[in-house]
């Protein structure tokens, strides 16, 4: 009996003892402690933590780990020992040293000093993009609501320090005033991605990034766009967009945007009043790299030529000819788009045939059409771009539409639009701009531009079909040049910043240069506007159409012009305009038009083939693009990022916490 009653007491005595602390419960006041599990002051010996502004720490730590050695082992001590490899540097120190404001918290006389919200939340701001970028969910530990305090409950900022010392260097850096400060060194993919993300993440009241879609390799082709209401068009506010490394080995467009984006950012922020004005009045698109996969490839070319084993003597440029030229298919992209100038030529006889929006030819989506194209062709579609540049690589010149001959046994013929006066002063606008490119006395990569002033129709230079400038122009509003930056289509890393110095007034220039001819708004009797209503210019055979909200741009040069407005179902109204040579801004002209019967035998509209331009991968051949992989219960299935093996190999309790959608 007595031992009964004794096993019956010790039973009570379990029974009744409180539970230990679990990690991550602490913070939150939800266990009792026990006495060895009472907070105690030690000094810091935490390897990756000994920069911190303090020298006393406390144990068990916020997120209930009861030692030093508890912490070393743990997976999230890991995850600041190996942050700034996986970022490729990014937000180093500022995340290691927020963690360790966790995981190694501050201890002043006997008391645990817990890191501000406001630090938690700045870092977090200026730090998700990173994250992103590799697929992977921020730290639980850093959870700026669950272990963070406010000021009132005195916290301490636990990045003051590093503040204070970059305050230091960047005096020390500075002449005392403003500037932009810019890394002219290549990116990889991912430091692309990372500073595309950023960026944004810098200016989120003008910018924010976008993907329209993937390459091959499941590479995003990301996006970033600046507007004063970033990812909504506005009335009257023209778009723009800048695509670089169409060709994976021509990348000095695809660093120029990667700058460009940076600057605008900056210099917005700074109160560059030119800037301010653009951003203000101009929705900005730039995709610095619309084909990864070559790039990578040509890239890992070029690593190879600097190898001194290597016997090949010509370097980069050699190996940066051809390269990475195609995207991952081994598809020339600037070749792959529909070839809407054979229609085009074949067609323009014909009284009614209309010269614009002509739809894809369902005869197109029998070849095949690689991701890229297929994203770029569904963001043409998608958005009212006004103008474009292409940055290619390979020859210093800029050349314009037609790029295809309108003779097929011609390769060089001269071959214009009906707007090739625009174009030519479009073009004009970069080429003037550029420190080299017009001037007479420039050297030349072979071709004889010099004496075109740095410009030249595409089909003169030489012909193709399937060009991405020639869809822009005959399918859409758009009207694109190709911008040819130079001989070396790789050129040594010494080489950006003298590049930027000659190319950042062109591709200012022409983003502004947008703003120039008519804009207005079409709409009917009840102040509506009416979307896909038809602005043509008399003298030049190529409409536009108008946006969502009836809103549309119609570049022009100065002089008279007769300009009509009409839509299916509503009348035709005609306006004389005169923009002189000396206008500086845009001119406004708006339309209202009045119901009409529809008379079908004459209506300009019941052309068959425009019923048809709807029509895009009319056989769904490339859904697959823009669908995620599905699981068996219908669930996305989501494979383990490729940073998990730091974590598997090393024996570590598996960090779930880390996994996006787990």
């Amino acid at each position: 009996m007595l031992s009964a009653a004794v096993l019956l007491s010790l039973l009570v005595a379990c029974l009744s003892a409180p539970p230990p602390c679990e990690p991550g419960q602490r913070g939150l006041g939800r266990c009792t402690e026990t006495a060895e599990q009472r907070p105690q002051c030690t000094e810091m010996v935490l390897g990756y933590c000994q920069d911190v502004p303090y020298n006393k720490v406390m144990f068990p730590n916020i997120v209930g780990h009861q030692s030093r050695l508890e912490t070393e082992i743990s997976a999230e001590y890991l995850l600041l020992s190996v942050l700034h490899g996986l970022l490729n540097g990014e937000c180093s120190p500022d995340l290691r040293l927020l963690g360790c404001s966790i995981l190694a918290p501050r201890c002043q006389d006997s008391t645990l000093l817990k890191p501000c919200r406001s630090s938690c939340e700045m870092v977090r701001k200026s730090c998700a993009h990173a994250f992103e970028a590799i697929q992977m969910a921020w730290p639980y530990f850093l959870d700026c609501d669950r272990f963070f305090v406010g000021d009132e409950e005195g916290c301490y900022d636990p990045l003051s320090a590093l503040r204070a010392r970059q305050d230091v260097t960047f005096s020390s850096l500075s002449d005392g005033g403003h500037a932009t400060i810019l890394q002219f060194t290549y990116h990889s993919n991912a430091q692309m991605f990372n500073i595309l993300k950023k960026t944004a993440a810098k200016c989120p009241h003008i910018s924010q990034t976008y993907s329209i879609g993937r390459s091959v390799e499941g590479k995003d082709l990301l996006v970033i766009e600046f507007s004063d209401n970033p990812g909504q068009h506005e009335l009257l506010e023209p778009e723009i967009k800048l695509i670089g490394n169409m060709h994976g080995n021509e990348v000095l467009g695809r660093q120029l945007l990667i700058y460009l984006a940076q600057y605008l950012c900056s210099e917005y922020m700074l109160g560059n009043e030119r800037i301010q004005t653009l951003i203000n009045n101009t929705r900005i698109h730039l995709l610095p790299s619309m084909n990864p996969d070559g790039y990578e490839l040509a890239a890992s070319e070029v690593a190879d030529s600097q190898d001194p084993e290597n016997t090949n003597q010509e370097g980069h440029i050699y190996n940066g000819w051809t390269s990475g030229r195609a995207n991952a298919q081994n598809i020339d992209l600037n070749r792959n788009f529909p070839d809407l100038t054979s229609v085009y030529y074949n067609r323009r006889r014909f009284r009614h045939f209309r010269s614009d929006h002509i739809p894809i030819p369902d005869s197109y989506w029998v070849n095949k059409v690689a991701p890229e194209t297929y994203a770029v062709m569904k963001w043409i579609r998608a958005i009212p771009f006004v103008i474009s540049a292409s940055l290619h690589g390979g020859e210093l010149v800029i050349s314009y539409p037609f790029d295809f001959s309108r003779h097929p046994e011609e390769e060089k013929m001269f071959s214009p639009t009906p707007d090739e006066q625009i174009f030519k002063q479009l073009a004009r606008t970069y080429a003037d701009a550029h420190t080299t490119m017009s001037n007479n006395d420039t050297d030349r990569c072979g071709a004889t531009f010099a004496s075109k002033g740095g410009i030249i129709n595409g089909a003169l230079w030489y012909s193709f079909a399937g060009g991405m400038s020639d869809f822009n122009y005959l399918h859409s509003n758009c009207l694109e040049l190709t911008v040819e930056l130079g001989c070396d289509k790789f050129p040594a890393e010494e080489e950006l910043y003298p590049e930027w110095r000659r190319n950042k007034e062109a591709l200012l220039s022409f983003m502004e240069s947008v703003h120039r001819g008519i804009k207005g708004v079409v709409k009917d009797r009840n102040g509506n506007g009416i979307k896909g209503a038809i602005i043509s210019v008399k003298g030049i055979r190529h409409d536009i159409t108008t946006a969502e909200d009836g809103d549309y741009w119609r570049l022009l040069n100065p002089g008279i012009h007769i300009v009509s407005a009409t839509a299916k179902g509503y009348s035709k109204v005609m306006k004389r305009i005169r923009l002189p040579r000396n206008m500086q801004k845009v001119g406004q002209v708006d339309f209202v038009l009045e119901k009409v019967p529809v008379e079908p035998d004459l209506d300009y509209f019941s052309i068959p083939e425009l019923d048809n331009y709807e029509r895009f991968d009319p056989y769904n051949q490339f859904e697959q693009y823009s669908q995620r992989e599905l699981g068996e219960n219908g669930e996305e299935r989501t494979e383990k990022p490729w940073w998990w093996a730091y974590f598997s190999q090393l024996g570590v309790s598996s960090p779930t916490w880390l996994l996006r959608n787990y």
